[in-house]
């Protein structure tokens, strides 16, 4: 007998390297959890590829100008004096300096990994380790994947809480001294095809009276949620990727980092422009959501993607 299709979402494993999310016959995601990274590039868990339902990508891997920007990822950049993003770090009144204080983000244990037709959840353990082999933080992280209408999204949610003996600060290249560059936080980088794309944002409650429609010079501006569409090379479709911050997320409206140009990035920053400091024991909770959708919908569009996003979180 021929093998049965595939129905709704299902789940992959690839035993101690990764998990791939599918929807009936088109893969969706690929979610690395050991990464073999060197350690110039911050090793930690990365989606890549992911990719709309029509099949077309959304993410880019080890791009030449950044290779430690994998797909999507959390990445935080100035942790004390460790870096869990990758590369040189940025430092006041040396600007970047290559140190060897690149950190990674470790998979210990998963705590869920379940999927049916509707919806797959993923739950593990972490710990974020120095170069020198400290664990300064451990982490819960989860995430869920459904499909709604003509998109999906994923849900993303992060606990990492402080097993050092010190306080550690949380900041970004602009709490040290860079002007308008506070990276760090759930990542997203586009295909090179997308430079130039349109970015969207829009307030807690945006409608399509107040979604704004610009490109760089949207860098830190706060905002419920931001979009980016792009367009492809080869066939000339567009794809739109959104990201919600929660409203329970603390700082809510977060800043947001984000390029059209030299190349297409997004990030919800919530140690954009603020130092978050955590004393021993201490933990910090975030969660967002990530709309991936065929085409390019518009201001009003890319508002009820955001509501989706809303939605899925499950606040208003």
């Amino acid at each position: 007998m021929t093998e049965p299709a595939p129905g709704g979402l299902h789940l992959i494993h690839e035993h101690d390297r990764s998990l791939r999310v599918a929807y009936r016959d088109q893969a969706l995601l690929r979610y690395v959890y050991q990464p073999w990274d060197a350690q110039l590039e911050s090793p930690r868990p990365y989606f890549h590829p992911v990719r709309t339902l029509g099949g077309d990508p959304v993410t880019l891997y080890r791009p030449h100008d950044h290779v430690w920007h994998k797909g999507i990822a959390w990445s935080l950049p100035n942790v004390g004096p460790a870096n869990f993003w990758g590369g040189p770090t940025y430092r006041r009144g040396e600007g970047y300096v290559q140190l060897p204080n690149d950190g990674g983000m470790r998979h210990r244990d998963f705590i869920e990994l379940s999927a049916d037709d509707e919806r797959v959840r993923v739950a593990h353990d972490l710990a974020w380790v120095t170069e020198q082999g400290g664990t300064w933080f451990t982490e819960q992280r989860a995430f869920d994947v459904t499909v709604v209408a003509d998109a999906w999204a994923l849900a993303f949610s992060t606990r990492f809480t402080n097993v050092s003996d010190r306080e550690i600060a949380v900041g970004s290249p602009t709490t040290e001294g860079r002007d308008n560059a506070g990276y760090g936080g759930l990542f997203w980088r586009g295909p090179r095809s997308f430079t130039g794309g349109k970015v969207y944002a829009g307030s807690h409650a945006a409608t399509s009276d107040d979604v704004i429609v610009g490109g760089d010079e949207l860098m830190g501006v706060r905002a419920g949620w931001m979009g980016f569409s792009g367009q492809h090379d080869g066939h000339g479709r567009w794809s739109t990727v959104i990201i919600v911050d929660a409203a329970d997320n603390a700082g809510h409206p977060t800043q947001w980092f984000v390029r059209s140009t030299p190349f297409a990035c997004a990030c919800p920053a919530p140690f954009f422009s603020t130092e978050t400091r955590l004393a021993p024991g201490d933990s910090l909770a975030l969660r967002y959501a990530v709309v991936i959708a065929d085409g390019d919908p518009g201001p009003a569009g890319a508002a009820s993607l955001a509501g989706t996003g809303r939605s899925v979180l499950g606040v208003p």
